[in-house]
C-alpha cells in the first residue's frame, strides 16, 4: 500500500464524499458539503488542488472539468491512519489500542460485540493454520 501524508480533518471530509460519488467534479464535491452546511466553492477547488499535490487525490484534466478521485480506499486510508495511530499512542501495541477503543465506550451493542466476537474468531482461526 502506498504511503501518503495522513488526511486532515477537513480532507477527510472530501475523502468521504469522495468515496462515495468519485469519480467527480469539484462541482460535485462541493454541493456534497453544502448539504452538510460546509465551505465555499472557491475553497472546495482549493482543497482538491493541495490534495493533489499532497498526493491523496488523483485528477484527470482531459476534459473540461477535471475529475478527481481519491488515491487510496477508504479501507487503505483507515489501515494507514490506524498503523499511524497504533505507532504514535499506543507504542506499536495493537491491543493497547484495541483495549482502549472497547473501554472507552459508553455502551457497546449487542450487534458490535457480536461482530467483535466473530472476527477475534477468525483471527484465532487464521493463526492456528
Amino acid at each position: 500500500m502506498k504511503s501518503l501524508p495522513k488526511p486532515t480533518k477537513t480532507e477527510l471530509a472530501i475523502l468521504n464524499i469522495m468515496w462515495q460519488i468519485a469519480p467527480a467534479t469539484v462541482r460535485q464535491i462541493h454541493e456534497e458539503l453544502i448539504k452538510k452546511g460546509k465551505t465555499s466553492y472557491t475553497t472546495t477547488l482549493k482543497m482538491l488542488q493541495v490534495m493533489h499535490q499532497k498526493g491523496l487525490v488523483v485528477r484527470n484534466s482531459e476534459q473540461k472539468a477535471h475529475i478527481y478521485e481519491p488515491t487510496l480506499s477508504k479501507q487503505e486510508t483507515q489501515e494507514q491512519m490506524l498503523d499511524d495511530l497504533k505507532h504514535r499512542l499506543f507504542g506499536g501495541s495493537l491491543s493497547g489500542l484495541v483495549m482502549q477503543a472497547l473501554g472507552s465506550q459508553a455502551k457497546t451493542s449487542q450487534e458490535e460485540i457480536k461482530d467483535i466476537k466473530d472476527m477475534l474468531a477468525k483471527i484465532e482461526k487464521q493463526n492456528k493454520s
